[in-house]
């Protein structure tokens, strides 16, 4: 997949991949040709990425090849075991869990899970849970805080499911009551945000001690095309709404809102999986050893107080 600003990229790199094939075809010494191309895109890579509009980084996010959660958490941990259902009505498949061993200490991960495929994606339902994937992620988060088990989020979803029988079970009460218990949880808690931040649906896992987003990511109340809808009466204006939501992690850090941004590969995080979950593990063994330090309730009350202050009030 290639997207429309990374097509001068695509054509230089098809070039190259043709000059190295005609080389070892024909014997023929194309060395300083193949460099001077290999400078030029990686020139181009490093102009093209550095001036991404809101909408070019809201269409990274998205990408098709992008890392979901559990390609992450494979990476990331050793002996993952995925943990299933909220004891209720069932198991969600577009809210993952587990625990994971990370340098000998376990963890528990959560995250939104979208699909590679039709089939995928339906059985994740495109990564939009339900109010069981919300009630399974707080027994998950409430059996680690039992066993004293640091807890880390993954965020990636275009919103919790909008269904009629969602709303029937409770979407909105599901949500409210994990954003409450997690300002309560006694154990560490980092959230990242590694694709699509929308609405309630991305604020019912990203109540934690340190608010991290991915470079090409976003996080808003609502997503770009849905606010041209509702503002223009139709999809055409997405890139206009995406500069006026200003949901960009650059944004996100200015305004307060994230505690900081985890820098991608260049070109994204698709381009070197392993090397965004080795810079992800280093980010949250970091982050687990600034937080270990501070004794419980002194965390508790930060992490009130963090979202506290955020945004304006007026009486």
């Amino acid at each position: 997949m290639v997207l429309e600003f990374e097509k001068p990229i695509a054509d230089l790199e098809q070039k190259l991949q043709e000059m190295k094939e005609l080389a070892k075809g024909r014997n023929i010494d194309l060395s300083k040709d193949i460099q001077s191309l290999e400078g030029k895109i990686l020139d181009l890579k490093k102009e093209t990425f550095s001036n991404l509009t809101r909408w070019q980084r809201v269409q990274l996010s998205r990408h098709a090849d992008r890392p979901y959660a559990l390609d992450y958490i494979y990476e990331i941990t050793n002996d993952f075991i995925e943990l299933h259902g909220d004891r209720s009505v069932k198991d969600d498949k577009a809210m993952i869990g587990g625990l994971g061993d990370i340098d000998g200490r376990t963890v528990l991960f959560i995250g939104q899970q979208k699909g590679r495929n039709t089939k995928q994606r339906q059985e994740r339902n495109f990564g939009m849970a339900n109010p069981e994937g919300y009630r399974k992620a707080l027994r998950l988060m409430k059996m680690a805080e039992k066993f004293n088990k640091p807890i880390v989020t993954l965020i990636d979803t275009p919103g919790a499911f909008p269904g009629l029988e969602a709303e029937e079970r409770g979407q909105g009460e599901a949500i409210a009551r994990n954003i409450k218990e997690m300002f309560m949880l006694k154990v560490p808690v980092i959230c990242i945000i590694i694709g699509e931040g929308a609405s309630g649906g991305a604020l019912g896992i990203a109540i934690g001690d340190k608010v991290y987003m991915l470079e090409n990511t976003w996080y808003s109340v609502i997503s770009p095309e849905s606010c041209s809808s509702i503002l223009w009466r139709s999809w055409d204006y997405k890139e206009q709404a995406a500069e006026a939501l200003k949901l960009t992690a650059t944004d996100m850090k200015s305004n307060g809102l994230v505690d900081d941004i985890i820098p991608e590969p260049l070109g994204g995080a698709h381009k070197d999986l392993k090397g965004m979950a080795k810079t992800l593990k280093e980010v949250i063994g970091k982050a687990l050893a600034e937080l270990d330090k501070i004794e419980v309730e002194d965390r508790i009350s930060k992490r009130i107080d963090k979202f506290c202050a955020m945004g304006v009030v007026v009486e």
